[in-house]
């Protein structure tokens, strides 16, 4: 017998609480490291890249063009694995297994030494975030991976080279999500169920932005921050910020 739907409600909002609990307690050195390096760039002239493969791209597009956030987070694409809109949907995961797929999109790109990049990959195992971190380092960006630890202790890696993303990465955000990332278990369901690795790595790239603008701020740089379009004046806002740093903005391009 299932067991009541707000007592189960309980029991996720707990699992996610928990791991938010964790990744504040346990991540703070690594989330002001990656907001250093995010202040570092934008101050020197630099760009921030956030690249996300499948759910993954879920929390990378979550910093992009937001309001409230940093106007100079750009989304790397892969195209066929940003989200689940490629069909069919099993095609993205079956790309993130591709080896040579990163250093194309990379060497295709605009970035350029200097710059940051995100990679965000839950599990750490597959070729596309292995190797655009590897690359990406190559070419002298600076690399922080966001992903769970737990999965290169317990599962195996899916790219030649028998490395995992967090082996790639100048800073390691971990999200400290189990293998198979699902947090609740009912004896009349089959399978775990109810994700909650985009509610904790969502938290962690905003932390991350909001961190990096104080840092600014604390600078005596003026981040350029986002406004709502929906609210008066925002639009106005936000062209004056595009027009101020159109070189460094590519989402728009």
């Amino acid at each position: 017998m299932t067991e009541p739907r707000e007592d189960l409600a309980d029991r996720y909002f707990d699992a996610a609480i928990g791991l938010l609990r964790r990744v504040r307690d346990e991540e703070s050195d690594a989330i002001g490291a990656a907001a250093t390096a995010v202040a570092d760039a934008v101050a020197d002239g630099g760009r921030v890249f956030v690249f996300g493969a499948g759910h993954s791209s879920l929390p990378a597009q979550d910093v992009v063009y937001r309001a409230g956030g940093l106007a100079l987070m750009n989304l790397l694409v892969v195209p066929g694995v940003v989200g689940v809109d490629v069909m069919p949907a099993t095609l993205g995961s079956a790309l993130e297994q591709v080896d040579g797929l990163a250093g194309v999109v990379l060497a295709t790109s605009p970035v350029r030494r200097g710059d940051v990049l995100f990679v965000i990959s839950l599990s750490g195992r597959n070729a596309l975030p292995v190797e655009m971190a590897q690359n990406a380092r190559a070419l002298g960006l600076t690399v922080i991976g966001v992903t769970s630890v737990a999965y290169a202790e317990q599962t195996s890696s899916r790219h030649v080279s028998g490395t995992f993303l967090k082996d790639h990465c100048h800073i390691v955000l971990d999200s400290k999500i189990a293998v198979g990332d699902a947090v609740l278990t009912d004896d009349a369901i089959p399978a775990p169920f109810a994700p909650a690795s985009t509610v904790v790595t969502s938290a962690l790239m905003q932390v991350v932005v909001a961190t990096a603008a104080t840092d600014l701020a604390a600078r005596g740089v003026t981040p350029p921050m986002l406004r709502s379009g929906n609210v008066d004046g925002g639009h106005d806002w936000n062209a004056q910020i595009f027009e101020q740093y159109r070189d460094r903005i590519f989402f728009r391009h």
